[in-house]
């Protein structure tokens, strides 16, 4: 069984892809080293650091922890698919004008999960922080508390904290200003 291959169908930032991978191939590996799409990143590749975090129909996921014939016919973004055209999303923008980077290995993982967090807020998912008597069926409020929470799961060696935190709630606050109700990543 080794080297067993199968078909599947990968729609990645908006490209339909039909690609023959090898069943222990993971969603990271695919995505960087078949489709040359390196934003990406292997840090920990057991899921434990978010620098492979990308969306999956429009939910966060570790990339390196899903195996890629179990992807078939999903809708993948990437960093890469977040821009439109030269005109960079929100959330890039946002942590550019923060200063929200150092080395930047981690930073686009942390786009895509804040992202992914924006979307999970706005459609009333609690965190371990909303608080007991906030509204079930409403938005949650992003409080600095509240986006650490969603965000913990996507470390930073160089400590952009601070400023990861800013630049989310910055971001949270021009995509529901530009589009109420709406976080910015289609399902």
């Amino acid at each position: 069984m080794t080297g067993a291959r199968s078909e599947v169908i990968l729609r990645v930032n908006g490209t339909t892809y039909t690609l023959a991978v090898d069943h222990r191939s993971t969603l990271l590996d695919v995505l960087r080293e078949r489709l040359d799409l390196i934003g990406a990143k292997k840090g920990c590749d057991h899921g434990q650091c978010g620098a492979c975090t990308v969306l999956v129909d429009g939910w966060r996921a570790n990339s390196c922890l899903l195996l890629a014939v179990a992807q078939d016919g999903r809708h993948v973004t990437t960093v890469e698919g977040l821009s439109d055209g030269q005109r960079l999303h929100p959330l890039q923008e946002a942590f550019v004008e923060r200063d929200a980077l150092q080395c930047g290995y981690c930073t686009p993982g942390q786009i895509c999960s804040a992202l992914g967090a924006l979307r999970e807020a706005a459609d009333g998912h609690p965190s371990h922080v909303t608080p007991y008597d906030a509204d079930p069926g409403g938005p949650v409020e992003l409080t600095a508390d509240e986006i650490r929470e969603r965000m913990s799961g996507n470390l930073c060696r160089c400590g952009a904290y601070p400023r990861i935190v800013e630049a989310v709630a910055d971001a949270g606050d021009r995509i529901r200003d530009a589009r109420p109700g709406d976080t910015g990543v289609g399902s």
